[in-house]
């Protein structure tokens, strides 16, 4: 029984150990070390606080055109080329064990459990742009540009 146990705890540790392991926490980003990219830790509309160890303010949902003009000042006030992240990258924060949010709220704390725009169109159905559901974990490609979504950018290492 004892074996049994610590074999419980030790899978448990593991497989907690295993995700945390892709990823480094760097303040207001997380370096994403599968995906060899750096993300911001907070959505569009919030802002990290080293003091307090989460995002302030509130998430906004932008639709594609806003985007663009978010990108640029981003761009401008962090330094760097951020961008809209690819449908399979952004697939790849879903936790699908998560209860409430289907991401890990350690790293992207605070995280809306809705829908985050992808930079992908739908290529079954072209004017359809891919997101990804951050309350089920599943992605649609079912979105036109003008819809607003939450948005959380990324840029390559």
């Amino acid at each position: 029984m004892k074996f049994l146990v610590f074999i419980v705890i030790f899978i448990s540790f593991y497989i907690k150990s295993a995700i945390s392991a892709d990823f480094i926490d760097r303040g207001y980003y997380v370096i994403d070390l599968r995906n060899k990219v750096e993300w911001l830790k907070c959505s569009a509309g919030q802002q990290w606080s080293d003091k307090q160890e989460k995002c302030i303010g509130q998430p906004v949902k932008l639709d594609l055109n806003e985007i663009k003009e978010a990108n640029r000042i981003i761009n401008e006030q962090l330094e760097g080329k951020w961008r809209l992240p690819k449908r399979k990258e952004l697939e790849s924060l879903v936790c699908k064990k998560c209860s409430e949010v289907k991401i890990n709220l350690e790293f992207f704390p605070d995280t809306p459990a809705e829908p985050f725009w992808t930079s992908q169109r739908n290529w079954w159905s072209p004017k359809f742009f891919w997101s990804v559901n951050f309350f089920t974990g599943h992605s649609y490609g079912r979105f036109v540009p003008e819809k607003k979504l939450f948005v959380r950018f990324l840029r390559d290492r």
